[in-house]
């Protein structure tokens, strides 16, 4: 942090910014704003904002630094979450390396990339993250000479020269191309690369436990890896995503896959200069290459010609032919049909290699291009399909009233009139009307999505769509009406996953009940033994606060189960989180662990979102312990399903008697009828209802109501006035009343917050969130409240809250707070000061604005500003 701190210092020096290279400088005394500073503000807030951001990439490496010493000293099961330590536990429990690998196999991870507006920072400022920690891991290369690091240097200085020079914040909204353009990166460049470095992580760690290393000799042994997108096909109250959008999109992902299969192809061509003089060629070999020479025709001549002693040159040089001809989608030549066609194709290389005992260029060529061919297909990643039930609601209305003029509006039927009127229709496969009938401007939109999904399947296959996703899905209804739109566009239902999203804490409590009359339905199509099923973290939070979300879910998860279990199905949880704690971000490892045993299934399906995603995966080892964590994390989890150990009891009536009591403290507060005043105010909400970084709007109808605010940045506003209220509040009420009025239950919280995974990552999680509050800025911002007596009223009542939640949790995990938290309280006091100066300068300029409300004002920019550097020092948006 010094150097970079010197290289920053130095860049201000050549530009004759004197007086802001105290602002870098570490100090322990609080930071001196000058609030009268006129045009000199808005570079303090670049400064403070840089400086916060270097910290962040220089705490990323660390984190890197800390896990390599810790696997040279202590060995590869040191990391908490790993492959080593996964496979340590299986071994502990007594799991032979033939039950491993089963379960291994069984695993199938599925990050789902979205657009979600958390992401402050723009993509040129992420661009320059990347290359200054590549500059700055080649530092820690000890051979380089002095000169040599001497120019490294230099490379970082200029570097911080071009962001100093460059705008951190978006001034114009981005659009959804160029929020696809964003994810189009991680999908190429990172994904591919971070998968490989994961799949050698396990290979090295399963080598370590001196198992046999034959047993990942094929990609079929590794767990399946496949990703997923919302950006062109989330459509939930967000009104650009057209169907024009949707297939484009589509149409990108293949192209993108295809470029990356030929960039793989002509690399391993490169790279098997095998000659037919040094080699013998097997017999079968010499017989695929005529055979795929006569299926493409005269066009192989050529590249059967250009090797003429390198068979397997070829061999390759005919199959990236067909590849292009596939890129082009040159149908009047040959081309693949399928990524499983060109898997084919790599096994004739794979045994043809094997049979002249080249087992090393199989394993080190062969196989890293077949797991990616696997991964990620000619499809890229697959585009799920998500949709409000109410607008569903709304369409199939327009629908029926422009087909059935005798019925009454749609809207105004009862469930079991709704249903047994669907169940009629999905027994025959006439649609309602000819394609292209216009019904109403919802229903015309839904049709059209459908229809591009149709006109991509009859093009290209069914491998790029994901699942038809229905947020806020209340009823058996909500979803079998997505069969009619499939039936609508000459699609059958038996193709797709229809997958329900249970948000709010009472969809979460009455899902299993929706599950089961889902899985009941004679329309059900029960072909694949899989049902996907979302969850969402968010909307629960904002209903019932964290403890609550945290409890329903787990309880959901049980029932879910149970109940799919009863059908003989097997349920894919799609857990859509945040990156912050109140929207279920945090370490993968305990995320996955605090799942109920049996629940994870093999499957595991998460969203990946805003700031999350560059925070995870912009660099390149970050990304692989990431991904390792989530790939070991979910075997482990499966194992609990196919290897079930004997049950653990916990006490989950006084988790739910805690969960039951805090959202009551909770509701209280966000019902009371003043509070949307104190939030309006006491939080700098209304500026990032005007902030430019996602192409989505705030409200889902723009009304100005709590439960209209999206919860985005319902949890944002509440992170930038350091109340962090919504990963904390609730509990404080909750713990103190069990101990005084219920001290059994308490007592075997107390006993079981070290073992119980469930319980430990909740108290840890809100922990964390409580000791980032910082109680003398939310003093600050609750002045800002213009009704002096409700501002008081509700600090006082957050700050006693606070104190018993912090007192509690601390009795209950024991030791001392400074010592068991020693690494969390010295990232909050490194960046204190630097905080401090920018909660200052937003409190000023929020109180400027707000008195005029001027959306011209330069005000607005600079609060815009202050806004993403904020986020940047607390590593965290919505």
């Amino acid at each position: 942090m010094e150097f970079l701190t010197d290289c920053f210092r130095r860049v201000l020096q050549q530009l004759g910014e004197h007086e802001l290279e105290k602002a870098v400088i570490q100090r322990t005394e609080p930071m001196e704003i000058d609030l009268e500073a006129g045009d000199f503000e808005e570079k303090h807030i670049q400064v403070l904002s840089i400086y916060l951001q270097l910290m962040n990439l220089v705490e990323e490496n660390a984190g890197v630094q800390i896990r390599r010493r810790e696997i040279n000293e202590h060995g590869l099961a040191a990391i908490r979450g790993s492959w080593g330590e996964t496979l340590q536990r299986w071994q502990a429990q007594g799991l032979t390396s033939n039950e491993m690998a089963t379960a291994i196999r069984q695993v199938q991870v599925y990050p789902v990339l979205t657009a979600h507006p958390t992401e402050a920072k723009r993509k040129s400022i992420l661009e320059l993250h990347r290359e200054i920690y590549l500059n700055l891991v080649k530092l820690e290369n000890n051979a380089y000479s002095k000169f040599e690091r001497s120019g490294l240097k230099r490379e970082i200085i200029a570097l911080l020269e071009r962001w100093w020079r460059t705008g951190e914040v978006y001034l114009e909204k981005p659009t959804l191309e160029m929020e696809r353009n964003n994810v189009m990166h991680y999908f190429t460049k990172v994904f591919p690369k971070a998968l490989l470095k994961a799949d050698q992580q396990l290979m090295d760690s399963w080598a370590a436990m001196g198992f046999d290393p034959s047993v990942f000799a094929d990609a079929d042994a590794f767990p399946d890896f496949q990703l997923g997108s919302w950006v062109g096909g989330d459509r939930d109250g967000h009104p650009y995503v057209s169907a024009a959008l949707t297939e484009n999109t589509l149409l990108e992902h293949r192209k993108a896959a295809l470029s990356l299969v030929l960039e793989n192809l002509e690399l391993l061509g490169s790279r098997m200069s095998f000659s037919a003089i040094r080699n013998t060629v097997p017999e079968f070999f010499k017989e695929k290459i005529q055979e795929k020479a006569k299926l493409i025709g005269p066009e192989s001549d050529a590249a059967l010609s250009r090797n003429p002693m390198e068979p397997w040159r070829q061999f390759i040089n005919l199959i990236l032919l067909q590849a292009k001809n596939t890129f082009q989608n040159a149908r009047d030549k040959s081309i693949y049909s399928s990524a499983s066609d060109l898997r084919a194709d790599l096994h004739v290389l794979r045994k043809s290699l094997l049979d002249i005992d080249a087992d090393h260029i199989v394993s080190q060529f062969i196989l890293p291009l077949e797991r990616q061919v696997k991964s990620f297909g000619f499809h890229l990643a697959r585009l799920d399909i998500r949709q409000n039930s109410s607008f569903h609601e709304k369409a199939m209305e327009q629908i029926i009233a422009g087909t059935f003029a005798d019925l009454a509006p749609y809207s105004e039927w009862s469930e079991e009139e709704k249903i047994q009127f669907i169940s009629k229709e999905l027994e025959s496969k006439r649609p309602f009307a000819y394609p292209g009938k216009s019904f109403g401007p919802e229903a015309d939109k839904v049709l059209a999505c459908f229809q591009a999904v149709r006109n991509h399947i009859d093009q290209f296959g069914a491998e790029g769509i994901g699942s038809f996703i229905v947020s806020m899905t209340r009823s058996l209804s909500d979803l079998l009406v997505v069969y009619l739109f499939l039936r609508e566009a000459g699609l059958e239902g038996r193709d797709f996953q229809v997958v329900p999203l249970f948000e709010t804490i009472e969809d979460l409590q009455h899902s299993s009940r929706i599950l089961e009359t889902f899985l009941s339905h004679p329309a059900y199509p029960n072909t694949s033994g899989l049902q996907e099923v979302m969850l969402g973290y968010s909307d629960s939070n904002k209903d019932g606060g964290i403890v609550a979300s945290r409890w329903n879910i787990f309880q959901a998860e049980q029932k879910l189960t149970q109940t799919a279990g009863k059908h003989h199905i097997k349920l894919r949880f799609f857990h859509g989180i945040g990156g912050t704690i109140s929207r279920g971000g945090g370490k993968y490892h305990r995320f996955l662990e605090s799942m109920p045993a049996g629940s994870l299934q093999g499957s595991l399906k998460i969203t990946v979102q805003g700031e999350t995603i560059a925070q995870q995966f912009a660099n390149m080892l970050t990304a692989a312990y990431n991904l390792e964590m989530l790939f070991s994390g979910a075997a482990l989890q499966t194992s609990f399903s196919l290897f079930p150990e004997k049950g653990i009891s916990y006490p989950l009536t006084s988790l739910e008697l805690m969960a039951s009591i805090a959202r009551q403290h909770y509701q209280k507060l966000v019902g009371h009828p003043e509070f949307l005043e104190f939030y309006g105010q006491a939080t700098p909400i209304d500026i990032l209802e005007l902030s430019k970084i996602g192409s989505r709007p705030s409200r889902r109808t723009g009304e100005r109501s709590l439960d209209d605010l999206r919860a985005i940045p319902w949890v944002f506003s509440w992170s930038q006035s350091r109340f962090n209220l919504t990963g904390w509040y609730g509990i404080g009420a909750a713990l103190d009343q069990m101990k005084r009025k219920h001290p059994e239950d308490y007592s075997k919280i107390q006993a079981q917050a070290s073992t119980w995974p469930l319980l430990r990552y909740v108290l840890i999680q809100v922990e964390t969130n409580l000791l980032n509050a910082d109680e003398e800025i939310m003093n600050q911002y609750a002045g800002l409240v213009e009704n002096r007596e409700v501002g008081v009223k509700f600090t006082k009542s957050i700050m006693e809250e606070r104190k018993l939640a912090l007192d509690h949790i601390g009795s209950i995990l024991g030791k001392e707070r400074e010592k068991r938290r020693a690494g969390l309280l010295d990232g909050i006091a490194r960046r204190r000061n630097a905080l401090h100066g920018l909660h200052q300068l937003q409190l000023k300029n929020l109180r400027n604005w707000r008195t005029s409300k001027d959306m011209e004002s330069p005000l607005l920019t600079r609060l815009l500003k202050i806004t993403t550097a904020l986020a940047s020092g607390l590593k965290h948006t919505g």
